[in-house]
């Protein structure tokens, strides 16, 4: 079984450093472009993905359906668990304006935000239950950030702890009681683009 799991597309808030949580920010025309790639990618390798799922908000809906239409893939209804941290009172805001409202030690308060455990907790159900329903089939899952980047603490500790990219993918296999990462948030079909942009200029 395989799970390629992508963080959706950039948002203007993405744009702006504002932390969006569960504010239900739509993509923008630069994170429709970047699913388009994605999508692109994904056709044109060998690896074949059985149906798309993402969160209930907008940004990760809007980035699935884009990926499900490319690949002619099956779109599943929204599943709750894998909708982004609450942030609570920081919620909208960039980093200078959560420090110059709460302080440099902002994220050590508690403004409202999900606490860790709970977002882990609801990730980690959610990939069990995958394995029971579908454990023969290829999985693409379209979320967020800060949930992906808890999940990867979860399962790999300090092993991997990059930033977690927009449109990034990352592909893990179940191996017996592990998932182990054959790709790692990777971006290669956006810096392809970029790439290919550059030298028309």
């Amino acid at each position: 079984m395989l799970i390629g799991l992508i963080r959706h597309g950039l948002t203007d808030w993405n744009a702006a450093g504002r932390i969006q949580g569960r504010s239900d920010i739509p993509l923008n025309d630069e994170g429709r472009k970047q699913a388009g790639r994605l999508a692109e990618r994904l056709a044109e390798e060998s690896q074949q993905w059985d149906f798309v799922i993402s969160s209930n908000l907008l940004r990760a809906e809007e980035t699935a359906k884009i990926i499900a239409d490319k690949l002619n893939l099956p779109l599943l209804e929204a599943d709750a668990r894998l909708t982004e941290r609450g942030f609570g009172q920081v919620e909208g805001l960039t980093l200078a304006e959560r420090e110059e409202r709460f302080g440099a030690d902002w994220n050590m308060r508690d403004l409202g935000q999900e606490k860790l455990e709970a977002l882990e907790e609801r990730m980690l159900a959610f990939m069990a239950d995958l394995e029971i329903k579908y454990p023969d089939r290829n999985v693409l899952v379209v979320t967020h950030g800060g949930l992906l980047a808890q999940l990867y603490t979860s399962l790999y500790k300090d092993r991997l702890t990059e930033r977690i990219g927009n449109l990034s993918l990352t592909v893990l296999e179940k191996r017996e009681d592990l998932w182990e990462p054959l790709i790692f948030n990777c971006t290669k079909h956006l810096l392809a683009e970029a790439s290919s942009s550059e030298n028309r200029n």
